[in-house]
């Protein structure tokens, strides 16, 4: 699906070089050719923009790679923030609300982001492209977690923001790989994943405080099987 498609909005032919005008381009690009540009003067020259415009917004395509995941993380919040009732959500909702419209967003992307996610052999080098992405989840889930400390009136019950915000990215990346294999109708193996996945750990956050991300991995894992 092209870029377009991840906010909604059609681009009209008119429209000026901007950001999202550069990643709609690269991601037809990437799947019309079955492949990625060798260099932006190649990639600018084939979808007839000027190379100082595409600089304006990326220092180069690895940049750009990792700018489509923060543009997906950056409507992703827009459209949450745009619900009336998003500000009234509890942590639990909000978090499950981030999680439904980002894949609902990878979904309308799918077909680029299955590609990008197996550009290389190395599953190591795949996940580079996420570099930016990891940051705003995190910064987003330690969010939620010191707004719930806040609540709390003894420190001896409060969560660890670091420890959960780590978390929260071990959990979305679960949630990548589960989606990238899923093949159920509509991916609703993928949104009952989703909910079940937050529920049992927002349960856990209230009732076993962790002090090692570790053990939120392994916890997380063991309940792999459940969800299934």
């Amino acid at each position: 699906m092209k870029f377009k498609h991840l906010d909604m909005d059609s681009l009209s032919n008119d429209q000026i070089v901007d950001s999202k005008l550069i990643i709609s381009k690269y991601m037809d690009y990437v799947l019309e050719n079955d492949g990625y540009p060798k260099s932006v003067y190649k990639f600018c020259k084939n979808v007839e923009i000027e190379e100082k415009d595409f600089y304006s917004f990326f220092s180069s395509l690895e940049s750009l790679d990792k700018g489509i995941w923060t543009a997906f993380y950056e409507t992703t919040i827009d459209v949450m923030y745009k619900n009336d009732e998003y500000l009234s959500f509890s942590n639990r909702e909000k978090m499950l609300t981030f999680f439904f419209t980002f894949f609902e967003l990878l979904t309308l992307n799918r077909s680029y982001v299955l590609f990008a996610l197996k550009r290389y052999d190395v599953p190591f080098e795949n996940l580079k492209q996420l570099k930016g992405l990891r940051r705003h989840v995190k910064k987003f889930a330690s969010e939620l977690i010191k707004e719930g400390n806040d609540e709390k009136q003894f420190k001896i019950i409060k969560n660890s923001e670091t420890v959960y915000s780590e978390g929260a990215w071990l959990q979305f990346l679960f949630l990548l790989k589960f989606w990238q294999e899923d093949e159920s109708i509509a991916f609703e193996k993928t949104d009952i994943a989703i909910e079940k996945s937050v529920n049992t750990i927002f349960d856990l956050f209230d009732n076993t405080p962790l002090t090692n991300v570790l053990d939120f991995g392994k916890f997380l894992w063991k309940e792999k099987m459940n969800w299934n």
